[in-house]
């Protein structure tokens, strides 16, 4: 395994780690199809407690 000759300065390094920051994409937010709430996808409704039309959570009704 290779080992550096010069030591790493704390900008370079900085510059590296932060270059992939512009990779990370923006959380995507689409709506329940039962009650039309925005769901993170690939999650059960926090409002109405259904994934893929079934209910998975359930909801205390108020």
């Amino acid at each position: 395994m290779g080992v550096p000759k010069k030591r790493t300065s704390k900008m370079r390094r900085d510059r590296r780690r932060a270059a992939n920051n512009n990779l990370r994409s923006a959380v995507q937010v689409t709506k329940c199809p039962n009650c039309k709430e925005p769901v993170m996808p690939h999650r059960a409704c926090t409002s109405c407690g259904q994934y893929k039309g079934r209910e998975v959570v359930a909801q205390a009704e108020a």
